[in-house]
């Protein structure tokens, strides 16, 4: 069995989007089949072409026609960068206020303080009286207030008298150190603060 090559359109065949219309070219009767863009600031607005008229055309094709030496360059100039804007090194293009906006990072992801990192985790000991409060909860350190809060109400409900059917001295003294441990934990909050908890000075 033989692999048979899928047959590559040849640069001068036809363009598939060709309009179906008579050549731009005065007086010429052949079909336009080829595109070519009518200047450098009309560049997706064609001439359609036959086939001799394209090359012609194309032949004489100066992008840079009645354009300034001085024009040139700055244009030559503009398309090293794609056309995008530059600016010295340092200046920061006069974008100070919004770079510093996009460079927030108030995740800590970007330093390696992010409570999942391991950076994380090993910078920052589990303060001492945290430490029984956490294990309680089943929670490891560093945890947000958010993070507490929900494993709180998850394991009040689970040790709820009413759930626990009431008169279970073990489950009392569950719930009153779930108690506890959430208070002393919310102690080390402050008010609505949500981030990562750490040490106090």
């Amino acid at each position: 069995m033989t692999n048979r090559r899928v047959p590559r359109a040849r640069a001068y065949a036809p363009d598939p989007d060709a309009p179906g219309r008579l050549c731009d070219s005065p007086g010429c009767e052949e079909l336009g089949c080829y595109r070519a863009p009518k200047s450098r600031l009309a560049l997706n607005d064609y001439f359609w072409f036959c086939l001799d008229h394209v090359r012609a055309y194309n032949a004489k094709w100066d992008y840079y026609k009645d354009m300034t030496p001085g024009q040139i360059e700055q244009q030559l100039r503009d398309d090293v960068s794609w056309q995008r804007p530059t600016w010295r090194l340092g200046s920061n293009g006069g974008t100070h206020a919004a770079q510093e906006e996009l460079l927030r990072d108030p995740l800590l992801h970007m330093d390696g303080r992010h409570p999942h990192s391991h950076a994380f985790r090993e910078a920052i000991e589990v303060p001492a009286e945290l430490r029984q409060p956490l294990g309680v909860l089943g929670l490891t350190w560093p945890v947000t207030m958010d993070t507490v809060k929900a494993r709180y109400k998850a394991l009040a409900k689970k040790h709820h008298p009413d759930a626990t059917g009431g008169g279970d001295g073990a489950a009392e003294e569950q719930i009153k150190a779930i108690n506890g441990a959430y208070t002393t934990l919310k102690r080390h909050w402050p008010a609505d603060d949500r981030q990562p908890a750490t040490a106090p000075p």
